[in-house]
């Protein structure tokens, strides 16, 4: 009908404006929520140091949780999934109770495709796959995994209650309650519900999943988050609804009283929110301006507001920054973060035991950084996605290039054989070389040059050396290397030959090294 009003109720203008307004808010939602590459060192966090090189390289997501960051799960590249740590309350879904240094592979979940991932306090974990399948395990003393028992779930299973036919993008995890998002903005929540954080209504625990409904009934949720005992919700207009706990009013309401179901933040009318992320009692939401406003408890300075007074209402902070683009919180701490559109990454609230009551600029290029070295404990705020670069460091170009015949401008003839090098490193790396390219030296001139006072494998690994500062040798031939590094004048080199050598030491082969060591005239202390 022409010239009716689009949202009744209101004056034509009125509601042409706030349609213009809630159309906006849905196609900067969309295009906010296009993936973006995160390049993160997981080494960052201590748990991953148990690790080799080789088990690094290959993860591609991966989730630091528990109460003492002592459990992790990671993805590798070809989607298996592997868990380690100290397995509190079976959180690490091996089947059993008992903890490990050693990556242990949960068969159930490889080939899933994980896309999503939350924990709680005791801690218990869900996840979400992108078939939009939704497993759980772990603690499970409030019915938070969802499957109508208080059993705790030693192994994944997959929650099936009001589920199985959705396609879940999303889950939070409270202390001890979960929550789950379905692509057609349905919100389902369970599990612990003591101050209405499951939003049914009453404070009865909710055993299985049970849709939010009431006010969120005819809303379309695009992203949800959980304090401790608090639940939040964002509408594709860029509404924001909060329920559950509101002691320290992180439910950004105006009162500090709890809400049984959903309620509207109504301090936030006519901004247009994104995302919106919960620490443990506080409440970060950013605006589609990339406005940035905080709400809640306040006893570390997690509000960023200058003080540490609880703000009922949210209060806009970082105001003088460039625009921000993304925020981070997590329940089990009381620490906040952000990134702008620069860059540049601001920290606050408590930061490895110190209260930091103003956003704090930081040498860190992302967010999850904050979390590994300044949270307590230092887990994890998202399921991290490990994008390994393409492009190589110049420590791994240096190795790549060594004995290349497209790129070299020099070969060594050993036995027969040629290796090809780049005088210019040869020359930086060793003053023997850097010696022996002068113009006053005949070498300087040749682009062969033959080598017949050590073997090939000796010398290649001498030459590759350089290049990697790193010695792969068996300890017989590391003898002969040992001698060359004495008559280069390598320190470095003589260290590394005499403990390959030592360690190489065995009944079986202490003759063969014996012998070898009279060939090349070598000392070694055996």
């Amino acid at each position: 009908m022409a010239g009716a009003s689009l949202t009744p109720g209101l004056p034509h203008g009125a509601a042409e404006g706030l349609h213009k307004h809630h159309l906006k808010c849905q196609l900067t939602y969309r295009n906010y929520m296009k993936p973006s590459i995160v390049m993160v060192d997981v080494g960052k966090w201590p748990i991953f140091t148990l690790l080799s090189p080789q088990e690094i390289a290959s993860i591609r997501k991966a989730c630091v949780f528990g109460t003492s960051a002592n459990e992790a799960i990671y993805i590798t590249d070809n989607d298996e999934v592997f868990v380690f740590g100290l397995n509190c309350s079976n959180c690490l879904g091996t089947g059993d109770n008992q903890s490990t240094i050693v990556p242990k592979k949960l068969e159930a979940l490889c080939g899933k495709k994980i896309n999503n991932l939350s924990y709680g306090s005791g801690p218990h974990v869900i996840l979400s796959t992108e078939d939009g399948e939704v497993y759980a395990w772990g603690h499970n003393g409030y019915s938070q995994l969802g499957n109508g028992t208080t059993n705790q779930g030693i192994t994944p299973i997959q929650v099936c209650t009001n589920l199985l036919i959705k396609r879940v993008i999303e889950v939070a995890c409270g202390s001890h309650h979960s929550m789950a998002l379905s692509s057609d903005g349905d919100v389902y929540a369970w599990g612990y519900n003591n101050c209405g954080q499951v939003g049914s209504g009453s404070t009865a625990n909710q055993p299985t999943p049970r849709k939010v409904s009431n006010c969120l009934q005819t809303k379309m949720v695009v992203s949800i988050a959980c304090g401790q005992t608090s639940s939040m919700a964002v509408i594709d207009n860029g509404e924001v609804y909060g329920w559950g706990y509101n002691g320290n009013g992180q439910l950004g309401l105006g009162n500090n009283g709890n809400q049984l179901t959903p309620c509207r933040v109504a301090a936030l009318h006519g901004v247009c929110v994104l995302q919106v992320t919960c620490g443990y009692a506080h409440t970060l939401a950013l605006t589609d301006e990339g406005l940035l406003y905080s709400w809640g408890a306040n006893t570390y300075g997690q509000l960023g507001t200058g003080n540490k007074s609880n703000q009922l209402s949210p209060a806009q902070i970082m105001m003088e920054k460039e625009r921000v683009v993304e925020i981070a919180a997590c329940h089990s701490s009381h620490t906040s973060a952000a990134k702008t559109q620069g860059g540049q990454v601001y920290m606050w609230g408590q930061c490895r035991g110190q209260s930091v009551v103003l956003p704090h600029l930081t040498h860190f290029t992302c967010t999850d950084d904050v979390f590994a070295c300044f949270s307590t404990p230092a887990v994890m705020w998202r399921l991290l996605s490990v994008e390994h670069e393409d492009s190589l460091t110049v420590a791994e170009s240096l190795k790549k290039e060594f004995d290349s015949p497209e790129t070299s401008d020099l070969k060594f003839r050993v036995d027969g054989k040629y290796i090809h090098v780049h005088k210019a490193v040869l020359k930086i790396r060793c003053e023997h070389f850097r010696t022996m390219f002068q113009s006053y030296w005949n070498e300087d001139m040749k682009e062969v040059i033959e080598i017949d006072q050590f073997s090939y494998p000796v010398y290649r690994a001498f030459l590759e050396y350089l290049y990697t500062d790193s010695v792969d040798l068996p300890p017989e031939d590391a003898i002969g290397l040992l001698d060359l590094a004495t008559s280069y004048c390598e320190n470095r080199l003589k260290k590394l030959c005499q403990h390959i050598i030592k360690r190489g030491i065995t009944v079986e082969n202490a003759f063969s090294l014996l012998s070898a060591a009279v060939r090349y005239d070598a000392e070694v202390n055996f």
